[in-house]
C-alpha cells in the first residue's frame, strides 16, 4: 500500500513538472514579446497620406509674362528691321485687293510704313506714342496712339518691362487675368481674359518660345464683333525670331493677311526716317540697299 502510494505521488509530481514546462513553453513567446516592448514607447501610427500640393501657376499676372518674354531675349533681339510687305485685303465683293508696302522698324516704338510707290510720299508712321498719316510727303494728321502689334511682337523684347506693361494697360488689356490653354496644338499663355472667354481683349503667347502668336480685340469698324490677329510661320533671325506672315480673321474667315520678303535685320536706319516732317528728306532705306 505504502509502495503503491509512493509511486502514485511520484507520478503526480512528474506530471506537474511536465505541465509546468509545457505551460512555460507555451507562454515563452508572449513573455518575450512583452519584454521587448517594455523598454520602449509604442510606435507612432503612420502619418495619414497627404494629397499632392497643387502646382503654383507659373505666371500669375500679365506682368509676369512680359518679364519672362523680356528676359528670354535680353540682348539677343534685333533693334532694326526692314522688309517688303505684300498686303492682301478681302473686299465686299469677295475679291482680294493686293498692295505692296515697305516697312522699317527702329525698336522700341518706331515703325514707318511707305505705300507703293515710295516716291509718292504716302504712308503711316508710329513714333513717340503717336500715329501720323503722311500724304504727298506732308503730315496730314497726327493722333495719340500706338500699334499694339509692334508692342507685343517686337518692343516687348527691347523696351523695359514697365514701358510695355504701362502701354498694354492703356490699350485695355486686363493684366490680372492669366490662364493657359493650347493654340494650334501648342501650349500658350493668355493674358486679358478668363479661360473660355473670347469676347474680351487678350493676347496669346507661345509658352515654349515666349513669342506673340495671337490677339483678340473688337473689330475697329464694328465693336460688336471680335477680330483674330495671328503671327504665323516664325523663323529664326539671329538669336531672335520673326513671323513673316500676319493674318486677320473675322467670324471664322480670313479677311486680311501680310507676307514679308526681302527681310533684313541690323540695318543702319537714320532717326530722321521716323520724323514725320522729314518724310521726304530722310535717306530712305530702299535707296540705301540698292546702292
Amino acid at each position: 500500500m505504502t509502495g503503491r502510494h509512493g509511486a502514485v505521488l511520484a507520478h503526480i509530481r512528474v506530471m506537474r513538472i511536465h505541465r509546468s514546462r509545457s505551460a512555460l513553453a507555451a507562454a515563452l513567446p508572449l513573455l518575450l514579446l512583452v519584454a521587448c516592448h517594455r523598454g520602449r514607447s509604442p510606435a507612432a501610427p503612420p502619418p495619414p497620406e497627404q494629397a499632392p500640393a497643387e502646382r503654383e501657376p507659373e505666371f500669375r499676372t500679365g506682368q509676369d509674362v512680359v518679364e519672362a518674354m523680356h528676359a528670354r531675349y535680353l540682348g539677343k533681339w534685333y533693334t532694326t528691321l526692314t522688309f517688303r510687305q505684300k498686303t492682301s485685303r478681302l473686299l465686299a465683293n469677295g475679291k482680294w485687293n493686293v498692295q505692296t508696302w515697305y516697312e522699317a522698324m527702329k525698336l522700341p516704338g518706331r515703325l514707318r510704313i511707305d505705300f507703293d510707290p515710295v516716291s509718292a510720299g504716302n504712308g503711316v508712321l508710329y513714333a513717340r506714342d503717336s500715329q501720323f498719316v503722311v500724304q504727298n510727303g506732308r503730315l496730314l494728321r497726327g493722333d495719340p496712339g500706338i500699334n499694339p502689334l509692334l508692342l507685343l511682337g517686337f518692343d516687348v523684347y527691347t523696351a523695359t518691362v514697365a514701358h510695355t506693361t504701362t502701354r498694354l494697360r492703356r490699350e485695355g488689356f486686363d493684366m490680372a487675368q492669366v490662364h493657359e490653354t493650347t493654340f494650334l496644338g501648342k501650349p500658350v499663355i493668355v493674358v486679358g481674359a478668363e479661360k473660355g472667354d473670347f469676347n474680351r481683349k487678350q493676347f496669346w503667347i507661345d509658352k515654349e518660345r515666349l513669342l506673340f502668336v495671337r490677339m483678340l480685340e473688337p473689330t475697329p469698324r464694328d465693336t460688336s464683333k471680335m477680330q483674330d490677329i495671328r503671327f504665323t510661320n516664325y523663323e529664326p533671325r539671329g538669336g531672335a525670331w520673326l513671323a513673316p506672315r500676319v493674318e486677320i480673321w473675322s467670324e471664322g474667315k480670313l479677311v486680311f493677311f501680310e507676307d514679308y520678303d526681302d527681310i533684313r535685320v541690323g540695318v543702319d536706319l537714320d532717326d530722321a526716317l521716323f520724323q514725320p516732317k522729314q518724310w521726304r528728306s530722310a535717306k530712305h532705306w530702299t535707296k540705301a540697299q540698292t546702292q
